[in-house]
């Protein structure tokens, strides 16, 4: 039987393929961004309450009303905007299915979309898959500076969508507010829908601000943004998380939600909800997250390998040009198979797979892992 692929290109994620390698040669995994701490346990036990309350059936298709009520009232908080729960607010099956589903919604056959990268490897195959066109804003290590003439120069009459994501999973930097201004004045007067990537909203770092696109009105007005609870609650198995959006864009994403995954595990709903209406839930996330990186970090200074700014995310990238003129991805299969430490090649991020002598370590770890982690590269 002939099947022509919507994907002929792909291979399996590099995620899959490290993670598997660590398994097979008993390394610690640090290539995969999961904790592997506890979640908490009221979290847990409320999960538990739900399921014995019955609270099993199917959830509305936009989601939960007690959970979409409580992001809004956390988003007033936290940036001082009043969001409609009902038309502005939608509960998703994780991040990576709010992404394909906004790319859906909005990519048709021969419209382009830019992409920053490093960047997410969900955003390129899900442009493809719909027929659009992958047009590439490259950032380099250290800084991952963005030159926002070049993206200026990058729109056309065939561009349709901006993606991008801050913090930035796997740069570990973020977008100030200048950026934001750049990018809403760049957009405006255009028909471009922006994807603002905000997963790691939480895990930000050195006394910076989260520069949400639901801080800038002109630029909101163009956007979904989309966030997880797995990364903020250390529960990444649930696959639960939301997008925000304006009602025009929002009714356009729940056309395609709707038949996509239509509702979202409802006993997690609930929980969440309860869970969110303590602000100390989640405000003190950056300070737990940054004494795990500068533990990290501080392990590993008598090590050989050059530690890169992080300022957000759970990932610290390293480079290894004074170890090893190895590719991204031989130095990273070596290290697992022969030092017993797993990490993600950041050549995986860039659509041209470009060699820049840098991993990606993920830190959400306890400090017991973190410390034999860099007990071994210290080693190398």
């Amino acid at each position: 039987m002939h099947i022509s692929s919507k994907l002929p290109q792909a291979e399996t994620s590099i995620f899959a393929v490290m993670s598997g390698l660590a398994n097979e040669y008993n390394a610690i995994n640090l290539s995969q961004g999961f904790p592997n701490f506890q979640v908490s346990r009221e979290l847990i036990k409320d999960v538990n309450q739900q399921m014995l309350a019955d609270k099993n059936q199917y959830a509305p298709m936009t989601g939960v009303l007690e959970l979409r009520q409580a992001i809004a009232q956390k988003i007033k908080f936290l940036f001082d905007r009043d969001i409609n729960p009902d038309t502005q607010i939608t509960i998703t099956a994780g991040a990576t299915q709010a992404l394909f589903t906004a790319i859906t919604a909005f990519i048709s056959t021969g419209d382009e979309a830019i992409i920053f990268e490093p960047a997410y490897d969900s955003y390129d195959p899900a442009v493809r898959l719909n027929g659009g066109i992958p047009s590439y804003i490259s950032l380099s290590a250290p800084d991952f500076k963005i030159d926002w003439d070049q993206v200026r120069d990058a729109i056309n009459e065939r561009t349709k969508l901006l993606i991008f994501n801050t913090p930035n999973n796997p740069g570990g930097f973020v977008f100030d507010r200048e950026d934001m201004l750049r990018l809403a004045e760049i957009t405006k007067n255009t028909d471009i829908v922006v994807i603002s990537d905000e997963v790691y909203e939480h895990i930000i770092f050195d006394g910076l601000q989260h520069q949400s696109a639901l801080l800038f009105d002109d630029l909101f007005a163009r956007t979904i943004a989309v966030y997880s609870f797995g990364k903020t609650f250390h529960a990444t198995g649930w696959k639960t998380g939301y997008v925000v959006a304006p009602e025009n864009l929002m009714k356009e994403f729940r056309k395609v939600h709707q038949f996509n995954v239509f509702s979202v595990n409802t006993p997690i709903q609930y929980a969440l909800a309860e869970y969110m209406k303590d602000p100390e839930n989640y405000i003190h996330i950056p300070s737990f997250y940054q004494s795990k990186r500068d533990f990290f970090v501080d392990a590993l200074q008598e090590s050989r390998f050059k530690v890169l700014p992080s300022h957000g995310t759970y990932f610290q990238l390293l480079d290894y040009s004074a170890i090893s003129s190895q590719k991204e991805f031989d130095f990273a299969v070596w290290l697992t198979k022969e030092k017993g430490v797993a990490a993600i090649p950041i050549s995986s991020f860039y659509h041209d797979k470009r060699n820049q002598q840098i991993l990606r370590f993920a830190f959400p770890k306890d400090e017991d892992t973190l410390l034999r982690a860099a007990r071994i590269l210290c080693e190398v």
